[in-house]
């Protein structure tokens, strides 16, 4: 891959997700959106068995792969893949298919083998913060937080431990502090995550972060209108030192990217 920030495009083959659930539950419309989504300049494509929204229900291992197995297979080797899942068989799966990255919304607490499995198969591995667990769903489950930022900074510090002690090796991690409900149904909290990214950011070195804000409830507004502020946001912390955005629109954050590189607050390709 080109140098940071990298472009990570989300692509939900699920009944339910709150942002696009359903569009691309059929493989066709699955395939022909990874391809949209990759030639519009995803450097990964992340593909989502099931969806973590509030009130939303797991699904097992089988039935994650049965949603996303086909599609797997058809483009791993021709694009980047990373799974969106919590299931370490699900990622044995993948990976052995031909995935690359594992993205766990859980950070490996949710199954006792997936650490083992990814650092076993060298693959990139993104863990997320979320407040509930094991079980990784969003949830307006009221919480306070004294030092947002040094709770995050916290929690990664130890599940990177966790990590290294299971195998992985310290450059296949990747950090995403959630945003949303996973962190809290004060909007106002991933606000001051963002506010706090460089310290955050300085806290996990050597380990890159990755912002998954796209279309997200905290930002405000209509879920069709957040794409214009969920690339801007992106962007800005990614001046500030994100390595990873995480997007619905990739088209959009692409350019959003390319007028910052042009304006010089982001480094050329």
């Amino acid at each position: 891959m080109d140098q940071p920030p990298w472009i990570v495009g989300v692509l939900n083959v699920t009944p339910d997700s709150f942002s696009d659930g359903g569009r691309f539950v059929e493989p066709d419309a699955a395939l022909e959106q990874a391809r949209a989504l990759h030639r519009e300049g995803a450097h990964l494509v992340d593909i989502g068995g099931e969806s973590t929204r509030a009130g939303s229900k797991p699904v097992s291992s089988d039935e994650e792969w049965r949603r996303i197995g086909p599609v797997v297979a058809e483009l791993a080797g021709s694009i980047r893949l990373s799974l969106d899942t919590y299931h370490a068989r699900t990622a044995e799966r993948g990976l052995e298919t031909g995935a690359v990255c594992i993205n766990d919304v859980s950070a490996g607490r949710a199954d006792p083998d997936m650490m083992a499995c990814v650092g076993a198969k060298k693959a990139l591995y993104v863990m997320t913060f979320a407040k509930d667990g094991p079980l990784p769903h969003a949830s307006d489950r009221p919480v306070s937080y004294d030092d947002i930022v040094g709770h995050l900074a916290a929690f990664f510090q130890d599940r990177i431990e966790a990590g290294l002690k299971a195998g992985i090796a310290i450059e296949q991690f990747v950090v995403d502090p959630g945003l949303g409900r996973f962190v809290s149904a004060d909007t106002l909290d991933s606000w001051r995550i963002l506010a706090g990214i460089e310290r955050l950011i300085e806290a996990v070195k050597p380990v890159p972060l990755m912002i998954g804000a796209s279309r997200k409830g905290f930002l405000g507004g209509r879920l069709a209108d957040r794409d214009p502020l969920s690339q801007h946001v992106s962007c800005l912390m990614a001046a500030r030192g994100a390595h990873y955005i995480r997007t619905h629109n990739v088209a959009m954050a692409r350019s959003f990217l390319d007028a910052d590189r042009k304006l010089g607050i982001l480094p050329g390709d």
